[in-house]
């Protein structure tokens, strides 16, 4: 299955959900306990389903009243690790500003933490991963970590996944220290990391090497035009100018 498949069709995604995504009923308010319920089952589980989560913005937007600002924090959590999938700007998309005026009984956090969010997310997709640790770890996201990331099993790793994609993508070889500062990891921690992961570390060097895979490979690429003798006549018609 690809990776367009899964994120439209994840395989742990049940029946009951699938029919509310895949139907008309996704827009029956009624529903959006279930797809909240799915949503905390996620969190738990390191399972994740856009479409799914996508419709409970949907009814939000429809239905004001049902807006909860916790969901809608943890919606966009979980969307931080789909990079480079679009999900986090496709969640932004479906908010509007209509929650925010809802009156309830305590202070809504989603327009505090809306704009680090963003900020993360543009620093994974443009591969700062050092940048987003430092963000992350800051003062200012301890709301963040400790209300809502904590609660997301394998977060920080879901996180590391996307570095390590990008590792793949672009090196061969790369220093430990390099490396750690793109996991957010050192020393032992680091190593079993590596060793998870099934590369090889030399502790004399402090070199990690990458494994080959069609990505991070140099291959000459040979371009062969085939101009056939009536469109090369034509080309130096147009070429010469009309007396």
């Amino acid at each position: 299955m690809s990776a367009t498949s899964e994120w439209v069709s994840p395989p742990t995604r049940p029946e009951l959900i699938e029919s509310l995504v895949s139907g008309v009923d996704r827009y029956n308010p009624s529903n959006v306990g279930i797809l909240e319920d799915y949503l905390y089952h996620q969190i738990r589980s390191r399972e994740y389903d856009c479409l799914a989560n996508l419709a409970i913005l949907k009814l939000y937007q429809f239905n004001p009243d049902l807006y909860n600002p916790d969901v809608v924090v943890n919606i966009l959590v979980k969307a931080l690790a789909s990079v480079p999938f679009p999900d986090f700007n496709l969640s932004v998309a479906l908010m509007d500003d209509r929650a925010s005026n809802n009156n309830m009984d305590e202070p809504d956090p989603l327009p505090g933490l809306l704009p680090y969010l963003t900020n993360l997310h543009s620093l994974l997709q443009q591969c700062r991963f050092p940048a987003f640790w430092t963000l992350y770890r800051s003062d200012a996201l301890e709301t963040l970590r400790d209300n809502y990331t904590v609660e997301v099993v394998g977060f920080e790793n879901s996180i590391r996944e996307v570095a390590v994609r990008a590792v793949k993508a672009t090196f061969q070889r790369i220093g430990s220290k390099r490396l750690g500062s793109y996991l957010d990891l050192e020393g032992g921690e680091l190593e079993d990391y590596i060793a998870r992961l099934g590369w090889k570390f030399d502790s004399s060097t402090s070199v990690v090497e990458v494994p080959p895979n069609p990505d991070n490979q140099i291959t000459s690429t040979v371009v062969q035009e085939d101009i056939k003798l009536q469109q090369l006549t034509k080309v130096i018609s147009h070429a010469i100018p009309a007396v």
